[in-house]
């Protein structure tokens, strides 16, 4: 007769089996070697309360090796989580369930984290990581840890592999985020066979020289090895802790046991039959529990709720002896608001002279800096050029958690996964930049942002060819289109003060939606007529003196100012022309109907588009009867002024292309 710990192990392996079974889809071999990591974790280890699964001073779990997801469902379903039924696991990986094939952040209670690329959880859990320790600087008191807590991420050898695992961890390493603990499954196997293949690295020694403490356990069976190393790791206070736990993929199926084919099929009935045999489960009907079981799992939970309430007790304290802090405090990790007052009509003021908008977007983030003090972020390595770093304030560092000034160093991929750790975190507004060339790297993890609906804020400056001598490898074409072309993601290409001011607002204010604002090098001219309804993503910025325009320029950013100088020459030529700028397209095409046929009437359909970046997000708003003046190949090495010139992008050119339209 089993005990009842080994049998609470093998109830996630015979859970996630019979989900993937029942799904003919999915990944049993995951869940059947590290059933015995998560459950020791959270049965002993994790603060958790399922009956309030975000209670904030919760632990974190991040399943990095998000295939595994049937074993995260299992768990969560026998420690009672809110809406996870047995049901809910029998539709593993069907429509509308809350059991998709990878975890889903804001979609099932209890995932922290969208995962399934692999690696990027890693670099999420870093990131609230990061979070914990910035917030425990900010709010913690002598007698009062209001924010103690730890972060743990579950990896596989393909999390490993990927490049983000360095880039996030070695950064986690310089940073000394000691309560940050790396559980590694390493079970040698990948779809295409052994990691022999492609992996011999010795991953331990890797990260030691990232700095981290790094533990061993031989047998990932062995309940009380696994539980010694957690253990371990968290008496380590200066170290970020790497536990290597071996296993078998597939472990307890002898015909799949260590075997590639254990990894990404259903294991078929004759397999799901010789797992139970192999357990010595005690019950043959598909996703049966014994109510032993079930009772030990209700027994554990109570643990979390005694958790949260101790600490609920410890804040009623801390609000008593330090008010102002505690209310910051609830407002900040509350959601993620800024205050209204930020953008009264002070906000809108502008200096109304030439310049770069990158260099004013700088100005307006330390203006920011104080009003929004949950505000923090930084570059990868760039921020005298993107102008992010915020004047005055300390860097987050291993000496000073409470800097808000982060130095991501050359790693946009781990950067733009930590900003969504950050934000999965809560209680901080980050922002991460780059050069808007260098968001290809980014891209991944702002996908992830834009699925889980985080407001990441990406600042990414050098935004055309007017980057110049720095040539094509800097100057970006087709990233606008890109970014344009990813649900729930807000571009902003800001063409003054005024627009930026716009973009900032947006950018804060966006509460499920990630936002780009995309600024220039080289100095930009004050538009006489720019207006906040560059909040409502496009406006008309010079009106026809008619009844009607003749035709309409469309630009963004640095061709605005173009398309408003080639107005004036075309209307000596008896030609009227409306200028609109459009800042945002993402944010125009959530506008009414109504709206948007103002600022584009549909019966003028003779439209110029203007921008320094490809032609292709222009189509639905030129139509076939309208233009692009737009660079559809790659730069040159050059001055800027010589290549926009050669390029087109003159007043001369966009007059021209309006007057052979007009022809047509």
């Amino acid at each position: 007769m089993q005990n009842t710990e080994q049998l609470a192990v093998d109830s996630i392996r015979v859970l996630a089996a019979d989900a993937v079974q029942k799904a003919n889809s999915g990944h049993p071999g995951f869940p059947l070697g590290a059933a015995p990591i998560i459950y020791k974790l959270f049965a002993e280890y994790l603060r958790h309360n399922p009956q309030n699964p975000g209670w904030r001073n919760r632990d974190r779990f991040v399943l990095s090796a998000g295939h595994g997801s049937a074993m995260l469902y299992a768990v969560l379903h026998l420690f009672g989580y809110p809406g996870l039924t047995i049901e809910e696991l029998k539709n593993f990986r069907q429509f509308n369930s809350r059991t998709p094939g990878h975890p889903e952040y804001g979609h099932t209670k209890g995932v922290e984290a969208t995962t399934g690329p692999l690696g990027a959880g890693l670099g999420m859990a870093v990131g609230m990581a990061m979070a914990e320790a910035h917030l425990a600087a900010r709010f913690n008191r002598d007698g009062f840890p209001l924010v103690d807590h730890f972060t743990y991420a579950l990896c596989g050898d393909g999390c490993l592999m990927e490049g983000i695992s360095s880039e996030a961890l070695s950064l986690a390493g310089t940073l000394g985020l000691g309560k940050l603990i790396i559980l590694y499954d390493s079970n040698s196997i990948t779809i295409e066979g052994s990691t022999a293949l492609a992996f011999t690295e010795d991953a331990g020694k890797r990260m030691e020289a990232f700095g981290f403490q790094v533990l061993n356990v031989a047998d990932g069976n062995d309940l009380a090895a696994v539980g010694k190393a957690i253990a371990e790791a968290r008496a380590e206070k200066n170290r970020p802790s790497f536990i290597k736990i071996t296993t078998k993929i597939g472990y307890g199926v002898p015909a799949r046991e260590g075997k590639a084919s254990a990894h990404g099929e259903p294991l078929g009935a004759e397999n799901i039959a010789a797992l139970r045999n192999s357990l010595g489960w005690p019950l043959a009907e598909a996703f049966e529990i014994p109510a032993g079981v079930r009772a030990h799992y209700a027994e554990l939970s109570k643990k979390g709720e005694a958790a949260e309430k101790e600490w609920e007790g410890l804040f009623a304290r801390y609000r008593k002896e330090y008010p102002e802090p505690a209310a910051v405090f609830e407002r900040d990790t509350g959601g993620f608001a800024v205050p209204e007052t930020v953008f009264g009509d002070d906000y809108w003021t502008s200096l109304n002279k030439a310049d770069a908008t990158r260099n004013i977007s700088g100005r307006i983030l330390n203006e920011l800096k104080d009003k929004i003090p949950s505000l923090m972020g930084g570059s990868a390595d760039l921020a005298p050029s993107n102008k992010t770093a915020l004047s005055g304030i300390p860097d987050f560092s291993k000496a000073d958690y409470a800097g808000r000034n982060i130095h991501f160093g050359v790693r946009e991929l781990a950067m733009t996964a930590i900003g969504n750790g950050l934000l999965l975190h809560g209680g901080v507004r980050p922002y991460v930049a780059t050069f808007l060339v260098f968001v290809d790297y980014m891209k991944p993890m702002l996908r992830l942002s834009a699925l889980m609906g985080l407001p990441l804020i990406a600042v990414l400056s050098h935004d055309s060819i007017g980057v110049g001598e720095d040539g094509p490898t800097h100057q970006p074409i087709e990233q606008l289109a890109m970014l344009r072309s990813m649900p729930n993601f807000t571009v902003f290409r800001p063409a003054d003060e005024i627009e930026t001011r716009a973009a900032w607002q947006a950018a804060l204010r966006s509460g499920d939606r990630p936002v780009a604002i995309v600024l220039s090098r080289q100095n930009l001219p004050p538009l006489e007529h720019s207006s906040r309804s560059a909040l409502k993503g496009a406006y008309v910025l010079e009106k026809e003196t008619g009844a009607k325009p003749d035709l309409i320029l469309l630009a963004t950013g640095s061709e605005t100012s173009l398309a408003v100088e080639a107005r004036k020459e075309l209307a000596k030529e008896g030609i009227d022309a409306r200028v609109v700028s459009m800042p945002s397209s993402d944010v125009f095409d959530l506008q009414p109907q109504s709206y948007r046929d103002e600022v584009l009437p549909p019966d003028v359909r003779k439209r110029i588009a203007v921008e320094a970046g490809c032609a292709t997000p222009w189509g639905k708003y030129v139509g076939l009867d309208g233009a692009c003046v737009a660079i559809d190949r790659f730069g040159a090495s050059a001055p800027a002024g010589k290549l926009f010139e050669a390029f087109g992008f003159t007043v001369g050119n966009v007059a021209d292309t309006a007057r052979r339209l007009m022809k047509q």
